[in-house]
């Protein structure tokens, strides 16, 4: 059985990544029964994605073969592939990655249904070629009409150094991607 966890630098002694879809790395986890056999480290292709990077990377994790996966926190988007996948999702924060695999097939991480993040519509800004467009560039998220955000659960409490560290992560995303919005200005604007 192969378990997928979300991580930042990987390997078994790494420690569980707060988000899913923008963690740097995945560390792949072969089980026989209850012990782990092996693990491999294979790079979140689509952690800087401008958008969808929930959905690509749920989708990366899904043809690893998983029956399971374990982040700290899911989007809707993600989850509702693995959902649909029959991909089990497993929420831990601050363990280990051999911890929280040991932890779940003891039974005391048990899957969870729904995401543990609401929608935001996404990290990304939702900026894309349009189709028919003549090359231009187009903000598709402006012309569709907002989509009412699902009922969630209330938010689990993290701790405030997860916390931190989660904001801090969502800072150097918003900065790649605004260093990569202004690249796109400066190129059309010549």
């Amino acid at each position: 059985m192969k378990i997928v966890v979300a991580t930042t630098v990987g390997g078994l002694d790494d420690t569980v990544s707060l988000v899913f879809g923008r963690c740097p790395t995945f560390t792949v986890v072969n089980v026989e029964g209850k012990k782990i056999k092996n693990s491999s480290v294979i790079r979140n292709q689509y952690a800087g994605a401008m958008g969808g990077a929930g959905i690509q990377a749920a989708q990366l994790v899904v043809n690893q073969g998983a029956k399971a996966v374990i982040a700290g926190n899911y989007g809707p988007n993600a989850s509702m592939v693995f959902n649909q996948a029959g991909v089990e999702i497993v929420s831990a924060q601050g363990i280990s990655v051999r911890d929280a695999v040991k932890k779940y097939l003891e039974g005391e991480l048990p899957p969870i249904t729904a995401a543990t993040m609401p929608m935001f519509g996404g990290m990304g800004m939702g900026v894309g070629r349009r189709r028919g467009g003549g090359g231009r560039m187009g903000m598709g998220f402006m012309q569709q009409a907002p989509t009412p955000p699902p009922i969630m659960p209330p938010m689990p409490q993290v701790p405030k150094g997860q916390e931190l560290q989660m904001l801090e992560t969502q800072i150097k995303t918003f900065e790649q991607q605004l260093d990569q919005i202004k690249k796109r200005l400066e190129e059309l604007r010549k």
